[in-house]
């Protein structure tokens, strides 16, 4: 799954209709180029191929910019990916942080049960680092992996449980909540540097 997918239709579904310019310029002030590796080139790429795979819809405005829409299958394909970002631990964390900046799309409920689904995961992974590194009979050295793996996910494991209790207690405003940037064509009413 490609995070720069998830973050370009989460951010014109965001607006409701949005350029690519737009869109770009969101995405570089988060700072999705450090996190993300999301490029300028991958952002029109995106645009391009969600188009051609019917998730978005292209607008010719004058003077020659296009502004994009996201279609039915584009919000359908929006929230598979980032409820797969949300409940998959992946050893690249740009997918987690794509699905961590499109939160807000989510109601608290689906939020709390994928992230649920996630520390049941890290839990199991932390669980079979350990015993990897236990039953090691290989070189040595080699057993470091299974040890950084264990602590990799425990690590992820004490954050989702924050992250889990910040949201049971009200954290955030979610979709369909009050002032909630998460609603479809919602970020109209945003300031966003």
């Amino acid at each position: 799954m490609s995070a720069t997918r998830l973050l370009v239709l989460g951010v014109v579904r965001g607006y409701g209709r949005a350029h690519g310019y737009l869109i770009g310029n969101d995405l570089m002030s988060w700072g999705a180029g450090e996190w993300a590796n999301v490029k300028w080139g991958s952002i029109y790429h995106a645009l391009k191929q969600l188009t051609k795979d019917g998730h978005l819809l292209d607008h010719a405005v004058p003077p020659g910019r296009t502004d994009y829409e996201i279609t039915p299958r584009g919000d359908a394909e929006h929230g598979r990916l980032l409820r797969d970002a949300l409940r998959r631990p992946e050893t690249r964390p740009d997918l987690l942080a794509a699905g961590l900046a499109l939160l807000p799309s989510l109601t608290r409920a689906d939020a709390v049960g994928l992230l649920e689904q996630r520390l049941a995961a890290l839990e199991t992974r932390r669980a079979a680092a350990r015993a990897q590194a236990e039953g090691w009979r290989g070189p040595a050295h080699v057993a470091e992996l299974h040890g950084l793996w264990e602590h990799a996910a425990a690590g992820g494991a004490d954050w989702t449980r924050g992250l889990l209790d910040r949201l049971r207690g009200g954290a955030y405003p979610m979709a369909g909540e009050p002032g909630s940037p998460g609603d479809p064509g919602s970020w109209g009413r945003l300031k966003l540097e």
